[in-house]
């Protein structure tokens, strides 16, 4: 079981127990610490996440931040039995006020490098967030899966938009109309992952590869970052709010009560159209 011995933060107080900080040196390490749950991203989790990122976008002497997990894996997804009714309602307040939005869909995204390193599940949120991430060390037991079409939704933190730029249109529409699984080895054929390690090393190349970053210029490659997406993105404020509008709607529908409903019972959802 790979495992990271991530350390509570003694300099952030007040931070949410399922989300941990350290600083090292110019690096923020950034642990999700949900594994009773397979770290599954519930409210706390993403409010976690957004004040780390905020903290690394605003602290001068932070250079890169790295993202991982405890447990047995990166993240089974987005808690929907806990996230979905405020979704459904239209809800923008799980992104905090001042914080920074990992997904860069519901606000603004961090200034500076973010580096992830996965293992185990890495599914529907997770694997979002390795799309909105600069660099990505998967271990050899990632599984990778963006399955909203199998709960009635869509997904929200830019799959549907970043997947066919990252992965040519046919790839990416492989993954996200059929819901489908993929592994490390696929991912790194693909370019969705920068290196693969075997499990329990993901961290440490995580770690080192920030390193290399944070010994170049930081205005630099702050500037770097911000002209390349700039560069990679279309003019996203309308397509962004069909997002958010088409997910409030499929969170509403009869299709999307029935994939949670599958899923906490353990079957195979029956889905009507409706």
């Amino acid at each position: 079981m790979p495992t990271t011995g991530a350390h509570r933060s003694t300099d952030d107080a007040g931070r949410s127990e399922k989300v941990l900080v350290r600083r090292d040196g110019p690096i923020l390490l950034i642990t999700v610490n949900r594994p009773e749950k397979a770290n599954a991203f519930d409210a706390e989790v993403i409010a976690g996440l957004s004040t780390a990122y905020a903290t690394l976008s605003d602290d001068p002497d932070l250079r890169v931040g790295v993202v991982h997990a405890e447990g047995r894996h990166f993240t089974g997804g987005l808690d929907l039995v806990s996230l979905a009714p405020r979704l459904a309602a239209g809800d923008t307040t799980i992104i905090p006020e001042g914080g920074r939005d990992p997904w860069g869909i519901w606000g603004e995204p961090a200034t500076k490098p973010v580096v992830v390193a996965v293992h185990g599940r890495c599914f529907t949120a997770g694997l979002e967030l390795v799309l909105n991430a600069d660099l990505c060390v998967a271990a050899d037991d990632a599984v990778f899966a963006q399955q909203e079409v199998s709960r009635g939704i869509i997904a929200l933190g830019g799959a549907t938009r970043r997947l066919p730029q990252r992965l040519g249109w046919g790839q990416a529409m492989r993954y996200l109309l059929t819901g489908d699984q993929f592994d490390a080895a696929d991912a790194l054929r693909l370019g969705l992952v920068q290196d693969v390690v075997p499990a329990g090393r993901q961290l440490q190349r995580a770690v080192a590869l920030a390193r290399r970053i944070a010994e170049q210029a930081p205005l630099a490659v702050q500037a770097t970052l911000a002209d390349a997406r700039a560069a990679f993105a279309e003019p996203s404020a309308e397509s962004a709010e069909r997002l958010r509008e088409a997910g409030r709607r499929l969170l509403a529908s009869g299709d999307a009560r029935e994939g949670i409903s599958a899923l906490i019972e353990r079957r195979a959802p029956v889905f009507t159209g409706a």
